[in-house]
């Protein structure tokens, strides 16, 4: 959350170039150059003390300049951390979804509204930018290279984007996987998920995520054997070495008498948890 305070009170400071979002060629980046009736706007509403004269004149700036779609997006964005200062959550996130509608793989806005949601402890809404943020830092090493760019300027091209990302993409995986163990609706809980295991397929809260999965889909809780077995089927493909899903499919086929799949299951969770069991063994020599 730090980090994202500081990048709105940079937005608000700048009174040059307002230039948001700008970690990746796939994410979007709003930009309103110097010198513009825009700047001059925006410079006026930002010396402006009152918080609701401020609030109007957003709200007139937004108008005036509807046929500008980032200054829409940008004065949208600033009444949602207005209304979100205020404590008006609702008016915030519908803000904050309207920039989006202008700039939707804004990694900056992406994660104003992931700390919106966290406030109004709407974990759904928080998973979806999180999930919206996985697919955007995903983006940057997917990018086609440009024509006339050589091999080594565009992997340096990826590797600065990739370091310029890292700590947004950092900060909505984490929340992501937070909003996961913060949910106590199970149904819920398997939504946000699936949608982060989708967004983020190589996560370091993989099998953290797995177990939430194999928990909410088991007895107690959602009780779907079927979905079960799926959702461990999808882990294995993407991760095949995952112990969780190793011991989850083992344990469902020896409970439905399906003996060899269940030792074939078993045999390569013990293969997968070897070399951690000889590094614990190592350590307590």
């Amino acid at each position: 959350m730090g980090r994202c305070k500081v990048s709105l009170l940079l937005s608000l400071l700048s009174s040059l170039v307002f230039t948001i979002s700008q970690a990746s060629a796939q994410g979007d980046r709003i930009v309103i150059a110097a010198g513009t009736d825009e700047d001059h706007a925006l410079q006026a509403i930002t010396t402006e003390q009152d918080t609701q004269k401020k609030l109007a004149m957003y709200e007139d700036f937004v108008q005036k300049y509807s046929a500008n779609p980032q200054a829409v997006a940008y004065g949208n964005w600033q009444l949602a951390q207005a209304y979100q200062g205020s404590g008006d959550m609702p008016k915030a996130l519908d803000y904050g979804d309207k920039a989006l509608g202008g700039s939707p793989h804004n990694l900056d806005i992406l994660v104003s509204q992931v700390g919106i949601a966290q406030q109004a402890k709407n974990n759904l809404k928080l998973m979806d930018y999180a999930a919206t943020g996985g697919e955007v830092c995903n983006s940057i090493a997917k990018q086609s290279k440009p024509d006339g760019m050589s091999d080594e300027d565009f992997s340096r091209k990826i590797a600065d984007e990739k370091a310029a990302a890292q700590n947004n993409c950092e900060f909505l995986e984490t929340s992501g996987f937070n909003s996961i163990t913060a949910e106590t609706d199970p149904k819920n809980r398997m939504a946000e998920i699936e949608r982060f295991t989708s967004a983020y397929p190589e996560s370091k809260f993989s099998d953290q995520v797995s177990n939430y999965a194999m928990y909410t889909l088991g007895p107690g809780q959602l009780n779907d054997p079927t979905r079960l077995v799926s959702f461990g089927e999808k882990t294995l493909s993407a991760n095949p070495n995952s112990l969780p899903a190793l011991l989850l499919m083992a344990s469902y086929y020896a409970d439905s008498n399906s003996s060899a799949k269940a030792i074939t299951y078993a045999q390569k969770a013990i293969e997968v948890a070897k070399p951690d069991v000889a590094d614990a063994a190592q350590g307590t020599r």
